[in-house]
């Protein structure tokens, strides 16, 4: 195991009554409320009247329109309108999308500059920034509990991310009621993303490290058997409950703690959400298990450790276990009801050239992939 810090200050509300303390945990940063969100469907689900009940005695404005892979064209948009409001708390009501731009929409409003230095020049730092919290609509990203944000710039074709400990959110509301509504297909991605980033953590090379093991194991079990679930039941209350714990808990920096981390698989996707309107979970399933295929020799002990333990493959030969763990994590994607190839999102090669380009540039994996290895990830996501 690795020596390691860990800091993580976000306050969790967790459960059916989550939603009646917005106000008592706003008031303790003032009266000024900026409440963010996506397209909408917090208005259709009851949400938006929730939060905005408990914000009653608040001076609040709204920005709307936070797309899912939210570019900072949009951003520099809501910006302007918090640097003319001037809150004392963002208020960011949706999944990892609206909260990863209210992220940089409170580094932002007290810098001078563009807001895209931020995900450019990492010494960038503003006069302050704003108190950030969250109302949880989509369990996925486990921006909730942690400092990340990626954004888009679309101008430019680039998808990256930054975070500061500014940015970890104060205090964030979850409550599994909240994900009644999801559409199946979005409460698939959640549960795709939290298991990439699990994977992102575990399959590492790093030794003396058995209970970061364990605690990721037994998100991937959890995640295995709520996943579906959530699903054919979108109000069964334990299995919303078990898989909202379980994307918050995956990318807290909990599983993190002294182990190599690799998160190839988000570096290949960043690149055709940058070039693709793809959601990003849906990229994640189609990459996965093919680079697994790719890294299958040089992580082969970890990924037969986890075909034995997670889907408890047996077997006697490592290189089985592991070929067999590929194909169970495929399959298990694939019972979610999501497309399993670019083909069917309609991507082809056109962008491969300067997506390997970029990737080599700026280094993806651990121990970092060669263009050869990216180039066969590619080209075996069309299939």
């Amino acid at each position: 195991m690795h020596n390691f810090e860990f800091v993580n200050s976000t306050k969790l509300i967790f459960g059916t009554d989550a939603m009646n303390k917005i106000a008592e945990n706003a008031k303790l940063f003032g009266k000024k409320v900026f409440v963010t969100y996506g397209g909408g469907s917090i208005k259709k689900n009851g949400i938006y009247e929730k939060v905005m009940d408990q914000l009653k005695d608040f001076t609040v404005e709204e920005f709307a329109g936070i797309e899912p892979n939210p570019r900072v064209e949009t951003l520099r948009i809501a910006i302007a309108q918090a640097k003319k409001f001037q809150p004392d708390l963002v208020l960011a009501v949706g999944g990892g999308s609206v909260i990863d731009a209210s992220k940089l929409i409170i580094a932002a409003t007290h810098y001078d500059g563009d807001a895209w230095d931020f995900l450019v020049k990492l010494d960038t730092e503003p006069e302050k920034y704003i108190p950030l919290a969250s109302v949880l609509t989509m369990s996925a990203t486990g921006s909730e509990m942690n400092r990340g944000s990626v954004i888009t710039n679309w101008t430019e074709h680039i998808k990256t991310h930054f975070g500061k400990e500014q940015t970890l959110p104060k205090f964030s509301i979850l409550d599994p009621q909240n994900l009644y509504s999801l559409p199946s297909d979005q409460s698939a991605y959640g549960v795709i993303d939290t298991y990439s980033h699990i994977l992102e953590q575990y399959i590492n090379t790093t030794k003396d490290a058995p209970l970061q093991d364990r605690w990721s194991e037994g998100v991937l079990h959890t995640l295995i058997e709520n996943g579906s679930i959530t699903i054919s039941d979108p109000k069964n209350y334990a299995a919303r409950a078990n898989i909202m714990l379980s994307a918050t808990m995956a990318l807290n920096g909990l599983v993190a703690m002294g182990v190599d981390q690799d998160w190839a698989t988000h570096g290949i996707e960043h690149q055709f959400s940058a070039f693709y309107d793809i959601p990003h979970a849906a990229g994640l399933a189609i990459i996965t298990p093919r680079w697994m295929k790719v890294v299958k020799e040089s992580k082969l002990a970890k990924l037969a450790q986890y075909g034995r333990r997670v889907f408890n493959i047996a077997g006697t030969s490592d290189a089985e276990v592991a070929e067999l763990a590929i194909a169970a994590t495929y399959d298990f994607f694939k019972s979610l009801q999501v497309k399993m190839s670019m083909t069917e999102w309609n991507i082809d090669n056109k962008h491969f050239a300067l997506m390997t380009e970029r990737l080599v540039q700026h280094g993806v994996g651990k121990p970092n992939l060669t263009a050869k290895e990216i180039g066969q990830i590619l080209e075996d996501c069309l299939k």
